[in-house]
């Protein structure tokens, strides 16, 4: 079996720690995706602006191992416990792949500008489909761990000269990433200070039981 991009989406995260643990957590976050020649065919997107929200199956490409484990340890379990891997959404699976649904915001000169992503800049799309909330959305549906700290937030102390630093258009998702506390679960220790890149930014902060305070911002 071969498979080969379609597009790449092109996100503000060059690395993976900061970036959301599941799409749609921060409308905020926007993504351009931008298609391979082959397939940057007007006549492919025929439609699809009648859909709101988008399904995008991705290659999780910096998550690629010879080898794979049946368990995984999910960090909003604390890191310490292990899960079944097909009982996760861990990017460490057999087949590297990823599923996200984001919100279709416009179309322009046939690349989809997208918001509430979750991905890698540069990350790999393999397909696009529509969202169908009337297949796709159970509200009774039950997600077990990954329920237990869905309305979990940091409060973010951003002084006002550090927030300046950064384009205004950008500072609430900023803003939003640092509240949804992208640390690991089993790291609490108030005096260490962490770093988010973000865009062209290196946003260092540290936290203090639900206190975020940010300390310094770098240029990359």
């Amino acid at each position: 079996m071969e498979i080969n991009p379609i597009a790449y989406i092109h996100t503000d995260f060059k690395e993976k720690f900061g970036i959301p643990r599941q799409s749609g957590r921060i409308p905020e976050l926007i993504g351009r995706i931008i298609f391979e020649p082959e397939f940057r065919n007007p006549d492919a997107l025929r439609g699809i602006t009648e859909f709101s929200h988008l399904w995008l199956i991705f290659d999780f490409s910096k998550s690629h191992r010879d080898h794979w484990s049946p368990t995984v340890r999910p960090p909003r379990l604390g890191g310490n416990q292990r899960m079944g891997v097909f009982a996760s959404r861990s990017p460490f699976r057999p087949n590297p792949i990823g599923l996200s649904c984001v919100k279709l915001e416009s179309i322009d000169k046939n690349d989809l500008i997208v918001s509430g992503i979750d991905l890698l800049d540069h990350t790999p799309i393999l397909d696009i489909k529509p969202y169908l909330p009337y297949t796709d959305s159970h509200p009774d549906a039950i997600g077990s761990y990954g329920q237990t700290l869905q309305n979990y937030h940091l409060d973010v102390h951003f002084p006002d000269h550090l927030l300046s630093l950064i384009p205004s258009e950008k500072q609430k998702a900023v803003i939003a990433c640092l509240a949804d506390d992208p640390r690991p679960s089993y790291q609490n220790d108030p005096e260490r200070i962490y770093n988010m890149q973000f865009a062209d930014l290196d946003i260092h902060f540290k936290v203090n039981q639900n206190q975020l305070e940010v300390t310094a911002i770098d240029k990359l």
